[in-house]
């Protein structure tokens, strides 16, 4: 499966602070007391246990990164399901960059194959109904695209990446401003007609002013499954209805039955457990 990747230049940053926070200034005093520079390995990736791969073609360039000698075979690919004890990739060249890369190279495919297998659980079980799985930004600091890219490889979609790319008027917008009207007007105003509008109500009375105003998508949050399908016939198709605030997997299921359009989920990202990965020489 290729998947459009974050951007080139977030992801070598990463590694590079990854990389300098492990070696500071002293670099891997064991590995380099031990190999001599042009001594040779040979390492596999293995999956420990099953899941939805994200971020191997990320951490394998934490090999390159430390010498451009390191040939590296990907077997199975991002957004691709491996089996528990599943060879992943293959990393041959001098042991030096294979041992001190190791670590870097494990922690970013542990973690964001373990959000591509959380978001992959979640959208299977709402895959009977018309509800579309996202994130939002609620992500780890730094890690933003690369774990919207995990949610991506898992079959999920990407709510917006940041406060630039989309409008979205929230329950402390609405009482700075004094009323849903008055701050989807300022936003009229002040940012153009290109970019979507998105308001957040908590009760059901709110709805039709949000409409009143033209908002192109409605935030239901923090209701019940029976408050939502209520909230879903009072908007009528006239916008986009999402769902978000506290869902689980053990929820998901009755949220999407409610009919809403998209379901938002903060665990996603914030709550994945990591995917067991290893590297053995």
């Amino acid at each position: 499966m290729t998947l459009p990747g974050p951007p080139a230049g977030e992801v070598r940053r990463l590694l590079e602070l990854s990389l300098a926070e492990d070696l500071a200034t002293a670099g891997d005093v064991t590995t380099d007391s031990i190999f001599g520079p042009d001594d040779m390995a040979e390492g596999r990736i293995v999956a420990r246990e099953a899941g939805r791969l994200a971020g191997l073609s990320i951490g394998l360039q934490a090999f390159t990164m430390l010498d451009a000698r390191v040939e590296t075979t990907i077997l199975i690919g991002d957004g691709s399901d491996a089996r528990a004890g599943a060879v992943v990739a293959e990393v041959v060249g001098p042991a030096r960059a294979l041992l001190t890369g190791e670590r870097t190279c494990l922690n970013l495919l542990g973690h964001l194959s373990g959000i591509a297998t959380a978001t992959r659980d979640v959208v299977a079980l709402v895959a009977a109904t018309g509800a579309r799985i996202v994130d939002t930004r609620k992500t780890t600091p730094g890690l933003r695209a690369l774990e919207k890219y995990a949610v991506r490889c898992g079959g999920g979609g990407n709510h917006r990446f940041g406060l630039h790319d989309a409008v979205m008027i929230k329950d402390n917008h609405i009482a700075a401003a004094g009323s849903i009207a008055a701050a989807v007007a300022a936003v009229r105003a002040g940012a153009g007609h290109m970019l979507k509008i998105e308001v957040e109500v908590d009760h059901h009375d709110q709805i039709a002013e949000a409409l009143r105003a033209g908002a192109d998508v409605i935030l239901l949050d923090n209701m019940t499954p029976q408050g939502l399908a209520e909230a879903v016939a009072l908007v009528n198709g006239a916008a986009l209805t999402e769902a978000s605030g506290g869902i689980t997997p053990q929820t998901v299921g009755a949220v999407a039955a409610s009919g809403v359009d998209v379901i938002s989920m903060g665990a996603l990202t914030h709550s994945a457990p990591r995917l067991d990965v290893a590297m053995e020489m």
